[in-house]
């Protein structure tokens, strides 16, 4: 009994001392930890630097924003205030600043235009004529012209082309994308291991159902995992802070704009819910046209898995960020004051989980209902598709038209908008199809429609067979691809609307009435999104490497395709 009674005055004094000393006790396991991370890091490089550089470059990007949190916690007022003569001065100056900086910005870009034109083809001259336009008609139709600040406008375009530059045109920026896009497609083939167990072997033989909704239901608990930890939070944060910097905009707004990236359009305004009771009705038409203009992470693994590039879509989901915002304030313009103008203070809404465990159990959970949208949507959207094209078919044949479909209608419909993206005149006709099909039911009967396209192309063959094209050229389906990312379709009204009025009752009136203008402003801003890549866009070969070797070598003519051959070689070699 005394011994017990000893052992029990030592337990309580153990827990004393961990009470006392909790926060040390902290960052001595922390230390512990990082030391043997470092020292981790450290033998991987010496090993294999090459191999290791991924970990790295992770690691030193860790190293600097953990550093940059701490220093702006602790030292954002000095900051601040030893950089505000020189921001007292900038706005003193902000006046004549501007204009010559818009001049600068003008003759650079009419320079670049010009050299790359002669360089290139007139091809990116098009797709420029298109953003132009698509800016004009949103001046047009704007709801305040006169009240628009033209300064995120601009500033968004300008961050769309500089992504785009940075990712399409630097070997370093396409590296880093095709990078991540393999090992995001490394990353869901994991999601295989599941489909197999549960489905048995032959789970390929239904591709769609056992390959495709998986990787929803995967990609969903990885989502849900990470915004546990606040990561997710937290690089929103980032993001959006960039935005707002650059652009001008609110916290709020720049916030939702940074976590559609990531997750969905319902989902993105949990991160700022205690806020949106307050916020106005701009920014609130700003958080819907963000949803409209992008896609969730939890269906880029699905259009992945249909053979569409990763790197692009991951790229089309970075771009139109930005290109959200300036559609939105252009197309509703601020005219009131906002009253949420907190910065460093704007609370982040975390997750209602207690452990990691219990993120992932919620994650997969809440994919059941996803899953069963996509698969009843798709089942009901392509019966409805062969009913009306039956319909239309039958319409048609009385006036010696049998080919007349769905399809045809919104081809005529969207073929000047998919025109003026770049698309080749040849192509336009398919393009606006795919944009019909986006529109009118969603962006997974879309991607679905462009993937058979992209896997015709691969095959080779006869690019038109009875008239009808198969496939289309490279630089077509990267327009495409760009344009149809994004949920702005009109399937997507009622999940917004139902799913911001729960969150924000107060603000059902404004919601309902500003969901169709954010629906076309998220439309136009994905159209923005091509344009730029249309312009940026460098061609590639239009056919697999081994078809148009085979195809050169039974040919007597090698001078036809002499640079496509001399590039097939270098890629083989």
């Amino acid at each position: 009994l005394r011994f017990a009674r000893y052992l029990e005055k030592k337990y309580d004094e153990a827990c004393e001392f961990c009470r006392k000393h909790k926060t040390r006790i902290h960052y001595a396991i922390y230390g512990i930890l990082i030391t043997a991370y470092l020292a981790v890091v450290f033998a991987a490089c010496r090993l294999n630097f090459q191999r290791a550089l991924p970990l790295f470059v992770i690691t030193v990007l860790a190293i600097f924003f953990i550093c940059w949190d701490f220093l702006m916690a602790k030292y954002e007022d000095r900051i601040a205030a030893f950089f505000s003569p020189g921001e007292r001065c900038l706005e003193n100056q902000l006046v004549w600043l501007k204009w010559v900086l818009y001049t600068v910005l003008v003759i650079t870009v009419i320079c670049w235009l010009i050299f790359d034109t002669a360089k290139k083809g007139s091809r990116q001259l098009i797709s420029f004529g298109g953003l132009v336009m698509y800016v004009l008609l949103m001046f047009v139709f704007s709801k305040y012209p006169t009240r628009i600040s033209w300064r995120p406008v601009f500033s968004g375009i300008g961050m769309q082309f500089i992504l785009g530059l940075l990712i399409l045109r630097t070997k370093v920026g396409f590296d880093v994308f095709n990078w991540l896009g393999i090992q995001i497609q490394t990353f869901l083939e994991y999601s295989d291991i599941g489909s197999k167990f549960v489905f048995g072997e032959k789970y390929v033989d239904h591709f769609f159902a056992f390959k495709v909704l998986p990787i929803v239901v995967f990609f969903s608990t990885v989502m849900s995992m990470l915004y546990h930890v606040g990561f997710m939070q937290w690089l929103a944060g980032k993001v959006g802070w960039i935005m707002r910097i650059f652009m001008g905009t609110t916290p709020v707004e720049s916030l939702v704009a940074a976590g559609n990236i990531f997750v969905g359009q319902t989902e993105s305004p949990l991160l700022v819910r205690p806020y949106l009771p307050y916020i106005t009705q701009s920014e609130l038409h700003a958080v819907m046209t963000a949803g409209f203009s992008t896609i969730a992470g939890s269906v880029l693994g699905a259009y992945i898995s249909f053979g569409v590039s990763a790197s692009h879509l991951l790229t089309a989901s970075v771009m139109s960020a930005p290109a959200s915002l300036a559609t939105s304030k252009l197309f509703w313009p601020e005219t009131e004051k906002p009253a949420v103008t907190l910065t460093s203070n704007l609370q982040t809404s975390r997750g209602e989980t207690k452990t990691l465990l219990e993120a992932a159990s919620q994650g997969a959970s809440a994919s059941i209902l996803l899953v069963a949208n996509i698969t009843v949507n798709l089942i009901a959207f392509l019966a409805l598709l062969a009913f009306l094209d039956s319909a239309l078919s039958w319409v048609g044949n009385l006036f010696d038209y049998p080919q007349l479909n769905f399809e045809n209608i919104c081809a005529y419909l969207f073929m000047p908008f998919s025109f003026m993206m770049g698309v080749d005149w040849e192509d336009s006709f398919i393009v606006g199809g795919l944009l019909g099909y986006k529109t009118f039911f969603n962006e997974f009967v879309a991607y679905e429609r462009l993937s058979n396209l992209i896997h015709n192309r691969e095959k080779g063959g006869s690019m038109y067979v009875n008239g009808v094209k198969q496939y289309m050229t490279v630089r077509s389906e990267v327009i495409a691809t760009y344009a149809l990312c994004g949920f702005a379709n009109f399937g997507s009204l009622g999940l917004v609307i139902g799913g911001l009025t729960s969150i924000a009752p107060s603000k059902k009136e404004e919601i309902a009435g500003g969901a169709f203008r954010a629906m076309i402003a998220g439309t136009v801003a994905c159209f923005m999104t091509a344009c730029v890549a249309g312009i940026l866009t460098v061609p590639g070969l239009e056919a697999p490497c081994h078809i148009l070797l085979g195809n050169a070598f039974n040919d007597t003519d090698f001078s036809t395709n002499s640079t496509e051959l001399v590039e097939c070689c270098q890629q083989l070699f």
